[in-house]
């Protein structure tokens, strides 16, 4: 699959959406999505962004959750194809469990709008340029590294192995640290399930039998303070020690670096506009018309105090700043996708 060729176009088409959703003669009246997760911070946010842009256009979003489970993925979204809902979302489980569904709902004449992994004979996906933000981070990350750790990067990766997108993560992150610290070293690379506990565990585990480590990289929110919680656990102090997280989530990344001395580096994934695009990517779909078969969702590398740039935050609840967020521009093309994970 050449899907990364086609990204090209993405750019043109973010900016032709809102037009298009705002003029279309047929607006969808109800879509199903079938997330993976529902209970992360990231869906969460994915879904608000989702339900008040349906709200805006007048559509019903119903949301079903798989938790984790392909076969229940499975069954709420044939249950969406028999309803006959009029544009399907999925963000998938896994890659390979999604494929029947996508010929299922091609077979009902439902368009299916991918959001966050490239499944095979997918029509699109919604997400970000996975490898880009973790290389961007990198950077950001020997930067620090280079000033504040005396030059010396030895990382611990929380990374999640089954999707592709969250291992071009943490390649993107390791390329881009390396080019500014070139002997940057992976002293462990760990599959943290994507979730805080497992994060922990493996963690934990891993300080055990080796401590020599001054950055500690997440694939999201929940791998990086699943690996700072352990960090703690241990005893160990911050001093000298760099935490770099993926996702800008919800509120955990932002309690966290106000509170967390190492916590200094957030790769922002704006869940909200996520859930925005995705929306207008199904309307799209539902006029029959043509779209890439990747539209990339901005990200951006946040350092320090950046991220109130992009969001309010009163204590209890974070609002997003849609001025800041939809002038961030995604790029035209990601520099490395799926594809590569095969060469």
């Amino acid at each position: 699959m050449h899907w990364s060729k086609s990204i090209l176009l993405a750019s043109a088409a973010m900016l032709a959406m809102g037009a298009v959703a705002a003029h279309a003669e047929n607006m969808p009246k109800h879509i199903g999505y079938v997330t993976n997760y529902a209970t992360h911070e990231w869906y969460q946010n994915v879904i608000k962004g989702m339900k008040a842009h349906g709200k805006e256009l007048g559509i019903d979003v119903e949301v079903q959750d798989a938790n984790l489970d392909i076969a229940k993925q499975v069954a709420a979204a044939e249950d969406f194809i028999a309803k006959g809902v009029d544009v399907l979302i999925i963000t998938p489980v896994n890659e390979e469990g999604v494929v029947p569904l996508l010929r299922q709902a091609k077979a009902a004449n439902i368009p299916v709008v991918l959001e966050g992994n490239p499944v095979k004979g997918m029509t699109t996906m919604v997400a970000i340029c996975d490898y880009d933000t973790g290389y961007f981070s990198g950077v950001e990350a020997g930067k620090y590294a280079k000033e504040k750790l005396g030059g010396v990067a030895k990382v611990m990766n929380v990374g999640l192995p089954l999707l592709s997108a969250t291992v071009l993560r943490s390649h993107g992150f390791m390329d881009g640290l390396k080019t500014i610290i070139p002997d940057a070293v992976m002293v462990h690379d760990l599959d943290g399930g994507g979730n805080p506990d497992r994060a922990l565990e493996v963690s934990s585990a891993a300080l055990a039998k080796n401590s020599d480590v001054n950055i500690i990289y997440g694939i999201n929110d929940s791998s990086s303070l699943g690996g700072l919680q352990a960090w703690k656990a241990a005893g160990k102090s911050q001093d000298g020690l760099l935490t770099v997280g993926t996702g800008g989530e919800g509120l955990a990344f932002i309690n966290a670096m106000q509170n967390e001395p190492s916590y200094r580096i957030e790769a922002a994934m704006f869940p909200e506009k996520e859930g925005f695009t995705t929306i207008d990517a199904a309307v799209k779909l539902f006029n029959n018309e043509q779209v890439p078969e990747h539209i990339v969702s901005p990200t951006a590398p946040m350092t320090g105090d950046d991220w109130k740039k992009y969001y309010d935050y009163d204590g209890k609840t974070r609002t997003i700043k849609w001025d800041a967020v939809n002038a961030l521009q995604p790029p035209a093309k990601c520099m490395k996708t799926s594809a590569d994970l095969k060469k």
